[in-house]
């Protein structure tokens, strides 16, 4: 089991940053991929960021690529997404996840926590 606790959202203007943190419990995290997901209300969950196990390997989307970067801690179980340069548009409930592999489908995900909002004002 694999329980997932996010913070660092917030209310931030456009062009702002916020760092959000993913901190988990559970002896195994380390050998988890973690990702990060968002969702407005009345859409569908986008996938943003996703890194590997050991860090070694990360994937972003293309709405993410240059201005947002995903890190992980295994000593402190944490993972984090920076966001730089935010847009009105990356407004949403910010989710992370963790699955065996790293993937960008929601549903590869076993694991989830209860998300953090973020909102950005134009």
């Amino acid at each position: 089991q694999v329980q997932l606790v996010e913070s660092g959202g917030g209310l931030v203007q456009a062009g702002g940053s916020l760092r959000l943190s993913c901190v988990a419990s559970g002896q195994t995290f380390s050998s988890y991929a973690t990702g990060w997901f968002r969702q407005d209300p009345g859409k569908e969950r986008e996938f943003v960021a996703a890194i590997s196990w050991n860090g070694g390997s990360t994937t972003y989307a293309d709405s993410a690529k240059g201005r947002f970067t995903i890190s992980r801690d295994n000593a402190k179980n944490t993972v984090y997404l920076q966001m730089n340069s935010l847009k009105p548009e990356d407004t949403a409930v910010y989710y992370c996840a963790a699955a065996r592999q790293l993937r960008s489908r929601w549903y590869a995900y076993d694991y989830w926590g209860q998300g953090t909002q973020v909102t950005v004002s134009s």
